[in-house]
């Protein structure tokens, strides 16, 4: 067999970092990560090609030296895998579907040749099983969740890594809380499954003799979901390895604001590489947050908790929504307050929306306010509910915050105030590559020549550079994030 894996076209959105790539020479921000997993489950006697759309053109000829084209992709890649799926039906070449997209809603598929939906651990062998008799059926499903123990290693060398900024591992699956917008639950479930220490060892491995250098993102919803495991067993042998290996990799990841409680977790965590933890804060109000049963955050100092992990020596980004039934008028000034007081300097500030699997779709289709289907981009201008505040106010003071916290007054203000309090541990490990010193020449002409805020670079430029030299690669790294997000909204 010839299996052709395909990755869909990701739109220009917050986490694309797409106006930031040509900074340092990279084309896409992560690889595909799903894909290369499903490639270690095919048949090692099969000829593989994956071909990420974010990196290379889909050319027809690939498509006709397929006997199946494997496509995986998210909600946010719908218009492309509409282009994809067109053209391989048009070429005759079978199609082989999975992924969020099509496990979260098969029916608009069902034209597909076959949909191999939940988790590919348990539907993809049922599926390879059936090819093999000759008689594979259309949709695969399953109610149980994967033991993530028996899962390979992802298969790098189908990919060139030189074309990505970060390269990606996943250890575990799974979330213990049950927020009310969030679709995770019901996608992976409440138990948090992990991967063996032995698994991730092997995974490092693999990256490593691929001759990449640099960040590996930890793709798991929530990092710390199983903190005992977790500091027992996984971080120790990170720990080691990295040691053992002169520091070639440094990691980031998603974690909740608990993380904050545990002292012994966040040393271990810096000690291990890690430099960065996306933290979903989601709202200040603590109304809000009970309607979500976002109830971790409640009661609690964010301002406080972020400082804590940043004290521990790694950056906070963060997640903020707006558009909950208990929002008040006031609620855009306070997300804006919070975000300059905590130095959260790349905070994805999105419109509440409604998951069709997430218990929220289900609260608001019994109250009749759902009126369409949610893309998977949270940070447009788009709702597929009618919210309770008036939704021109609510796009209105949306739009206030973007273009305050990502103006450049307000955005390097923020960093300096950052820079100026944050203290990386002993164990980091921000090493001159030549990667970072073609995207200072880089930042000197596009920010610091061509754009109308330059006085802003320079002034950054020169603080960092007297005042905290250490994290100067830094402050040019979020320099040329705020590039991209000044692009992307549309600031100037």
């Amino acid at each position: 067999m010839n299996a052709l894996l395909i990755n869909p076209l990701f739109p220009d959105t917050y986490w694309s970092f797409q106006h930031a790539l040509k900074f340092i020479r990279k084309k896409a921000a992560n690889p595909p990560l799903g894909l290369l997993t499903i490639a270690s489950m095919l048949p090692s006697s099969w000829n593989k090609m994956v071909i990420d759309l974010n990196v290379t053109p889909l050319k027809d000829a690939a498509i006709r030296w397929a006997d199946y084209v494997f496509i995986s992709a998210m909600s946010i890649q719908l218009d492309s895998v509409m282009e994809v799926t067109s053209r391989c039906q048009h070429l005759g070449t079978k199609i082989v579907a999975g992924g969020p997209l099509f496990t979260g809603d098969p029916e608009p598929f069902m034209q597909l040749d076959h949909l191999i939906l939940n988790e590919a651990e348990i539907t993809l062998p049922l599926f390879l099983s059936d090819l093999e008799k000759g008689s594979p059926e259309k949709v695969y499903r399953s109610q149980r969740f994967a033991d993530i123990t028996e899962t390979p290693a992802p298969d790098y060398t189908l990919v060139d890594v030189s074309q990505y900024a970060q390269l990606s591992l996943q250890y575990s699956r799974g979330c213990p809380f049950n927020c009310e917008f969030c679709e995770i639950t019901a996608l992976l479930g409440r138990k948090v499954r992990v991967k063996t220490p032995d698994q991730i060892i092997d995974e490092l491995d693999g990256i490593y003799r691929t001759g990449f250098r640099g960040s590996i993102f930890f793709v798991d919803d929530n990092f710390i979901g199983n903190k005992k495991v977790l500091k027992e067993t996984l971080l120790p042998r990170i720990i080691q390895w990295n040691r053992v290996h002169r520091n070639p990799f440094t990691f980031t990841t998603e974690a909740s604001i608990n993380l904050s409680d545990d002292p012994e977790l966040m040393s271990m965590m810096a000690a291990a590489g890690f430099e960065r933890v996306f933290v979903g804060i989601e709202t200040v109000n603590e109304e809000s947050l009970a309607e979500c049963d976002k109830n971790h955050n409640r009661d609690r100092n964010l301002v406080e908790c972020v400082r804590m992990i940043q004290s521990a020596g790694m950056e906070v980004t963060g997640g903020f929504i707006v558009g909950f039934d208990s929002d008040p008028p006031n609620i855009f000034q306070r997300q804006i307050d919070f975000i300059q007081e905590s130095g959260i300097i790349t905070a994805m500030v999105g419109l509440l929306n409604a998951p069709s699997r997430t218990r929220l779709y289900g609260r608001l289709s019994r109250e009749g306010r759902i009126i369409d289907t949610f893309d998977g981009n949270n940070t447009n201008l788009q709702m597929n509910f009618i919210p309770k505040m008036e939704k021109e106010k609510l796009i209105s003071g949306y739009h206030t915050i973007l273009h305050t916290i990502y103006s450049s007054k307000t955005y390097y203000a923020r960093l300096i105030h950052f820079l100026r309090n944050f203290r990386p541990g002993p164990e980091n490990r921000r090493k001159i590559s030549a990667g970072k010193i073609f995207a200072l020449f880089r930042s000197l002409f596009f920010i610091g020549i061509l754009s109308r805020n330059r006085f802003y670079y320079w002034k950054l430029f020169l603080w960092s550079l007297f005042h905290r030299p250490r994290l100067f690669p830094m402050a040019i790294t979020y320099s040329i994030y705020g590039y991209h997000f000044q692009k992307l909204y549309g600031i100037r």
